[in-house]
């Protein structure tokens, strides 16, 4: 199977990826190559990062991205020596973050084909990083790629989208992402279907629902609560609840890693050396180097206690758009067709206009997260919101 195997529904944009990884390949033998371009921007709803990394492989491996060569295996595994790739450290990309990557960027590639730099989350770029990264698309070295990962091309500033070629993935069928699921990795049609549905296309997402127990347990803890807000202390609750599983993500995600940071950067300034003129506490400079870090890793345990927020307010979202698809009789396939009981007992108990003013008050709630309000605070509101009648 080939590196872009893993692309299901996305023909032409696997196309327009397979074209310019032989025009690549046409300029690196000093041909014209006329159809490559240094900077990609990948948006849609799902698969940007798969599709950016299966482009990364086609461009590294000599056969355009057979998926079993070395090249296209250590692309895969994010060991390549010539791909960076890169996420926010904190909530969004830092100055500093960003002109670091512009400088290792710049050099040439290691072995001897392209130095490749995978942007995810770039609609997370602050305008003076945006600024430190317009230039380094501008005037790129004649061997480095950017490959830039949002959700919409509306959500980079004009100055950047303008200068990327843009490759738009679409949604995968229901059908096609449970497939997937049955013939690589064993999983019973019908759970399969029930994943692939809750997941909207999101592939990854997909698969972690059907074979995660605790992913499900999640999944399922977020669903209950539309039903359990009968008063404000349950409203209440439901908050604290939704806030602490996203702590307990963050934790569990960075724990084990800030450790590990921390011990290597108090060994780079030397807490513990012996010798002359050493002692066992840090060199100058190393406490600032410190804090410095410690206030990276708040921003990143902080990100990643919003991402597993904003997947939570999303499974809400698609709740309620569930339900407002049964009020109105809609013929489509529910995105929670295991829980259709539940959908149904919600729309019988309120209205199409109660429904909305419900997803109004979680897509605001998304806006306040966004723009820094405590947790607590604006999931309270948002969970109030959901028992208020209209």
């Amino acid at each position: 199977m080939t590196v872009f195997g893993d692309l299901i529904g996305q023909d032409r944009a696997i196309d327009v990826m397979r074209r310019a990884a032989s025009a690549a390949a046409e300029a690196i033998a000093g041909g014209r190559g006329t159809g490559m371009t240094h900077a990609w921007l990948f948006t849609g709803p799902a698969l940007r990062s798969a599709a950016a990394t299966a482009f990364a492989a086609s461009l590294l491996c000599p056969d355009q991205g057979c998926g079993h060569c070395d090249d296209c295996h250590q692309v895969e595994v994010g060991s390549h020596p010539d791909v960076t790739f890169v996420r926010p450290e904190g909530l969004s990309y830092s100055v500093r973050q960003t002109r670091e990557l512009v400088l290792k960027a710049a050099g040439a590639p290691t072995l001897g084909r392209w130095r490749i730099v995978l942007f995810d989350d770039a609609d997370r770029v602050t305008e003076a990083a945006a600024n430190a990264l317009l230039k380094a698309i501008e005037e790129p070295p004649p061997r480095t790629v950017w490959l830039l990962c949002a959700p919409s091309p509306d959500d980079m500033i004009i100055t950047i989208r303008s200068r990327c070629r843009v490759v738009t993935l679409g949604t995968p069928s229901t059908e096609a992402v449970a497939n997937v699921l049955v013939t690589r990795d064993g999983v019973p049609h019908d759970v399969a279907l029930d994943a692939a549905r809750a997941a909207q296309g999101d592939i990854g997402r997909a698969r972690r629902l059907a074979l995660d127990e605790e992913a499900r347990r999640r999944r399922d803890d977020v669903l209950s609560i539309p039903r359990s807000l009968t008063g404000v202390a349950e409203c209440i609750t439901a908050a604290e609840r939704l806030v602490k599983t996203s702590t307990e993500d963050a934790d569990a995600a960075t724990t084990a890693l800030n450790e590990v940071e921390t011990a290597e950067l108090r060994k780079v300034y030397g807490e513990g050396s012996s010798g002359k003129g050493l002692n066992k506490g840090l060199v100058r400079g190393g406490a600032g180097a410190l804090k410095e870090l410690e206030t990276m890793q708040k921003s990143r345990a902080t990100r990643i206690k919003r991402d597993s927020l904003d997947l939570a307010l999303l499974e809400l979202v698609a709740f309620y758009r569930d339900v407002l698809a049964v009020q109105f009789g809609a013929p489509v396939e529910l995105a929670n067709e295991d829980r259709r009981h539940e959908v149904e007992a919600v729309a019988r108990a309120s209205t199409a206009e109660q429904t909305l003013r419900r997803t109004d008050a979680i897509m605001k709630c998304r806006e306040r997260l966004a723009a820094n309000v405590n947790p607590q605070i604006a999931v309270e509101a948002m969970t109030l919101a959901l028992r208020s009648p209209a």
